[in-house]
């Protein structure tokens, strides 16, 4: 039982894991950069452990949705390019110029607060022009885009911006073979030649979600976006599994057994007994639930791994626990429960908890709450060697779930 043992829960993160993801996504995308992408805390991760880790292992770019998780960024000493995209109207653009952030621009009304923002500040803004390809959700639309490269154009070249890159989102390249991937790399290439033909000189072009990086290497151009695969998980399992895919997941959730007990026949279990044992049985109580970031909708179809076997959620996620019917088993209270993990001992992974509750992998590591700790292995590489060799007793155990 290592020192973790005590905690009511945690969820330890593989930075070593993480480096190898890096690494291989690299090799997936050989010729343009990576963009780690840490928005909403690294994805439940810790953003800034993450960010270390993933720049140890080669990511030149790191990516936030918004710039308040930037700015974090750089606030915890992460120096580099750091891009955030998600903006509303009065958002900070003057500390994120001073932040030296690269700004996404979607529309005239983001442009014009950039500028305004760069005069304030006097420095010029790095600004990256994003086009709606065919997503429909952020970005600037075709028939808008020659007005909102005129305009960068003018504001470049009277000293209040920098455009620094041209950019758009995939809709589908999780599903191979969908039509609109073909259609929006369509879209994409006539944008950027209108902008360069006008005379945009962008750094970098970048398309290229974590999906596309590992299929669609025609869509790599000069930078990559990789988020939920840098945490080996399969953006989609008709990609293939996490293995399949040369990625290892990275989190591991797990809780101490907190109460083993008999029950009769019949016994009802959890909020309005939907569940009821067929036999004398014993049943674990584990204390985490949908305040920790258990889906409720995953009850009594959540696997976790008791004592070498897996048990299944005997009836409802509560917010703070939830029962499984131990078949007679009896481990003593303070035993390990793994919800999910990599999957080598047998445990759950996330997929199979995204299944349970008829949603995605990238819910359920994201939704894990600040009451479970982040507990930290491998966190140090030795730069001198290239295979990575790490300390495997380095562990960082913050008490706010992560944030560092």
């Amino acid at each position: 039982m290592n020192e973790t043992a005590s905690l009511r829960a945690r969820a330890e993160i593989d930075l070593a894991a993480l480096r190898a993801n890096v690494r291989v996504l690299r090799e997936r995308a050989a010729g343009a950069q990576l963009m780690a992408v840490v928005k909403s805390d690294g994805y439940g991760h810790g953003a800034v452990p993450c960010a270390r880790a993933a720049r140890e292992a080669g990511a030149t770019w790191l990516g936030t949705a918004t710039p308040h998780e930037a700015l974090a960024l750089r606030a915890a000493g992460l120096d580099g390019r750091i891009m955030c995209w998600l903006w509303t109207p009065g958002g900070p653009w003057r500390e994120a110029i001073e932040a030296d952030l690269d700004v996404s621009v979607g529309g005239m009304w983001a442009l014009r607060e950039v500028v305004a923002a760069a005069g304030a500040a006097g420095r010029p803004a790095r600004v990256q022009l994003k086009a709606d390809t065919g997503l429909g959700r952020g970005g600037c639309q075709p028939a808008d885009w020659p007005e909102l490269v005129t305009e960068a154009l003018a504001a470049e070249q009277a000293g209040r911006v920098r455009i620094t890159g041209l950019w758009s989102h995939f809709a589908c390249a999780d599903e191979p073979g969908h039509p609109s991937i073909a259609a929006q790399l369509d879209v994409y290439r006539d944008m950027v030649a209108y902008a360069e033909k006008e005379g945009v000189e962008p750094e970098v072009r970048h398309l290229a979600n974590s999906p596309a990086t590992l299929t669609i290497p025609e869509a790599h151009f000069d930078l990559v976006r990789t988020g939920i695969a840098m945490y080996g998980i399969s953006p989609a399992p008709e990609l293939g599994t996490s293995t399949e895919l040369g990625l290892r997941p990275v989190m591991t959730l797990a809780a101490s057994v907190a109460l083993v007990k008999d029950a009769p026949a019949g016994h009802g279990v959890s909020y309005g007994h939907h569940y009821r044992t067929s036999t004398g049985t014993t049943l674990g109580l584990i204390p985490v639930g949908y305040a920790d970031g258990v889906p409720r909708h995953a009850s009594g179809r959540g696997p976790v791994l008791v004592g070498g076997r897996r048990r299944t959620v005997a009836g409802r996620v509560a917010m703070d626990q939830f029962v499984v019917d131990l078949d007679g088993d009896r481990p003593e209270a303070g035993a390990e429960a793994v919800l999910f993990g990599p999957g080598d001992r047998g445990e759950p992974t996330a997929q199979d908890w995204a299944e349970a509750a008829d949603t995605i992998a990238y819910e359920i590591v994201t939704r894990i709450g600040t009451r479970v700790p982040r507990v930290y292995v491998n966190g140090t590489a030795d730069p001198t060697d290239p295979t990575d060799p790490t300390d495997p007793t380095d562990r960082t155990d913050p008490t706010g779930g992560g944030q560092q």
